[in-house]
């Protein structure tokens, strides 16, 4: 037994959603990424004296649809809260979030993981304001920080979970399963690099069969999968080798340095007394109407794991298949509609996730962003079925719709793309080969089956790939095989 496996790693995450309203939780300045700095912002989202804040009702309708996606129980009486502290991106000196009665709790999600399904209950989902962004500048001495506060005040959800998760592999995938629900709900763009969706992780490790929970540390501000995983890792060792020497583990707080693999002491970790919570007194506490929550569930899509499984039962398509394309509420749509139209899911999956994904990586854009239309590829996969075009032209088909959004039956007229399906005129190219390539056809006429192989590849070079190979296999096949009983006679 290793040193690990004495020991089982706990592990429950917060993570922090931005909600996709148009504006900011309190105020009306605009919500807009990659503004300008200092733009949007106004005496209200800046803390100024004499203002008082108005809760946005869109931010609370997706941080109910939120709950309800994740199993949550829905609060009718919630508040908000001051938590106070000074940092020089939170103008106010204190953030408006929820402490004791939050807007929603007690709900789970359930997620794949090691092809089994897995469960983490969900603590509490609560409502918060952003901070601002620091950006710094220079080193040394000559170094400056200036102040961006268009973030501020932006509407996010924390999302807490319990301590279900038993190892970083496996916080991973939760993390990520948590995202895809928000992107399938549209409350949360879930963009990493912009900072829209990150997580901080709470981990401690104690002996296998032990109900005490170790000491915990808090890591800060993970906002890639990659973070989140080496983080996680090396503090499930660090720990551990802690333990191991007679040592005690310091409940604080630290940071991740992805490059180096390690994490780092940021400060002691704080008690909540230490935030100094008392409710906010310019906000009204929020009463929840029963029947507009019921009205909010009514317009839950099928989410992710559902439509994994369906697509695996209704369309037969393997597990890793109905992985990919649920990935993406867009991509799972986009593929649906595909299959639906040409009568032919695992066709249309193929297409979809080979040929029309490799395009679309090699552009880095989105599927909302493609101009092949799921019609559109029906329509070719159509024409493949029908001897219109084969494989092969429909590559090139499908290239070219890729750069200009046209029809196949355009591209194809255009470009004189139809396919030979004319038996004479194959049968005529066969015969070509057959008499300029001898010693394939003794090859083949010898037993050597893979030698007819390159003969009907002669074929589709003379034709520029427009014949169509199953007719072409089957004229060449009839006749090297006359040829045969020619020779036994």
């Amino acid at each position: 037994m290793s040193v690990k496996d004495k020991y089982e790693t706990v592990i429950g995450l917060e993570i922090h959603a931005e909600l996709s309203t148009k504006s900011k939780l309190f105020c009306s300045c605009k919500t807009e990424f990659g503004a300008e700095p200092n733009t949007q912002i106004c005496p209200i989202c800046t803390g100024m004296p004499g203002v008082l804040p108005v809760l946005n009702k869109k931010a609370l309708e997706y941080a109910i649809k939120a709950a309800l996606a994740m199993n949550c129980k829905i609060a009718e009486f919630s508040k908000f809260d001051r938590k106070n502290y000074f940092y020089p991106d939170l103008p106010k000196g204190y953030q408006i979030s929820q402490y004791d009665l939050p807007l929603a709790y007690d709900g789970y999600v359930d997620f794949e993981f090691n092809g089994q399904i897995r469960r983490c209950r969900i603590r509490r989902i609560h409502l918060e304001e952003d901070a601002g962004k620091l950006v710094h500048e220079g080193v040394g001495d000559g170094s400056q920080s200036y102040v961006d506060f268009n973030r501020a005040s932006v509407p996010l959800i924390e999302i807490v979970t319990e301590p279900d998760l038993r190892s970083p592999a496996e916080a991973v995938e939760f993390f990520k399963a948590v995202k895809e629900i928000l992107e399938y709900l549209e409350v949360s763009d879930c963009n990493m690099e912009e900072g829209s969706y990150r997580c901080d992780a709470n981990i401690s490790v104690r002996p296998k069969g032990s109900e005490e929970l170790g000491t915990r540390t808090e890591i800060k501000n993970q906002n890639s999968f990659k973070a989140v995983l080496v983080a996680l890792e090396y503090e499930e060792k660090r720990q551990i080798e802690i333990l191991e020497s007679g040592g005690k583990v310091v409940q604080e707080t630290r940071l991740v340095d992805v490059e180096r693999g390690i994490t780092l002491p940021m400060r002691q970790k704080e008690e909540v007394h230490d935030y100094r919570y008392f409710p906010e007194p310019d906000l009204v506490p929020v009463v929840i109407d029963r029947e507009w929550v019921e009205e909010i569930r009514r317009t839950l899509p099928e989410l992710p794991l559902q439509r994994r499984r369906r697509f695996m039962e209704e369309y037969g398509l393997p597990e890793y298949d109905a992985r990919v394309l649920t990935s993406s509420r867009y991509l799972a749509d986009y593929f649906e509609e595909c299959a639906k139209l040409c009568g032919d899911p695992k066709a249309a999956s193929n297409w979809v996730m080979t040929d029309l994904m490799g395009l679309l990586n090699r552009e880095g854009i989105d599927i909302r962003e493609c101009k092949v239309t799921p019609q559109n590829l029906a329509r070719m996969i159509g024409m493949i079925k029908e001897g219109k075009i084969s494989t092969r032209i429909a590559k090139e088909v499908l290239d070219e719709m890729f750069k200009t959004g046209k029809s196949p039956d355009e591209i194809v007229q255009e470009k004189g793309l139809v396919q030979i399906s004319d038996e004479k005129a194959l049968s005529e190219l066969c015969d070509r080969v057959i008499a300029e390539n001898p010693d394939p056809v003794k090859q083949y006429l010898k037993g050597k089956e893979k030698a007819i192989g390159f003969l009907i590849g002669q074929v589709m070079k003379l034709t520029r790939g427009k014949a169509n190979p199953r007719l072409v296999n089957q004229i060449m096949r009839r006749k090297l095989e006359e040829l045969k009983s020619k020779g036994e006679s």
